[in-house]
């Protein structure tokens, strides 16, 4: 112990009720932790995260598939408008949940919501609505506001490719289904 200025003992290093002994396991976990970086948590659990709705996604995808396949015996069963229409809600379900993955594919290697596909994949939910409205002989009025909705999303689309951040020529993504019939 040494004197202070004011005629008090100080302690150089710790003083008992101060200091307890830490286990080693304690000293190295706080090492650790000082050294991790926090954004490359966040990166892992983010794409943690985005694998498990992927797998998820492509779950239902074929759910939704094989439902749409044993949707066809109601051709054998009920009338044929019925069961085309059904066939084709289904059909157009099936591409919405296709837009939610490719939104969460170009989230995944951009690291960015393109406003392009979230917009795709209400449009597509818009047109299911609006054929599954007309099967079922709705009233002018929601069509109305069906139509007004999909005019607007029709408009906010054209803006945001007009005007999208990224710059250059538009190339084909590389997550992008590509189909050829040569």
């Amino acid at each position: 112990m040494l004197p202070s200025s004011k005629g008090k003992t100080m302690s150089l290093l710790f003083d008992r009720k101060h200091f307890a002994l830490q286990p080693l396991w304690i000293l190295y976990l706080k090492s650790i932790v000082a050294r991790v970086d926090m954004m490359q948590v966040w990166d892992v659990g983010v794409r943690f995260t985005l694998s498990l709705l992927i797998a998820t996604i492509l779950l239902a995808l074929v759910g939704g598939v094989i439902k749409t396949f044993l949707d066809l015996r109601l051709l054998l069963f009920v009338s044929l408008e019925v069961s085309l229409r059904q066939i084709i809600v289904d059909a157009l379900t099936l591409l919405a949940v296709v837009e939610v993955l490719k939104t969460t594919l170009t989230y995944c290697s951009d690291g960015r919501v393109r406003v392009t596909y979230i917009v795709d994949t209400v449009l597509v939910v818009m047109l299911t609505e609006i054929i599954s409205r007309w099967f079922s002989e709705g009233e002018w009025q929601q069509f109305a506001v069906l139509g007004g909705i999909l005019i607007t999303l029709g408009l906010i689309r054209v803006i945001a490719v007009r005007y999208s951040p990224t710059s250059g020529p538009t190339t084909q993504s590389t997550n992008q289904m590509v189909l050829s019939f040569s």
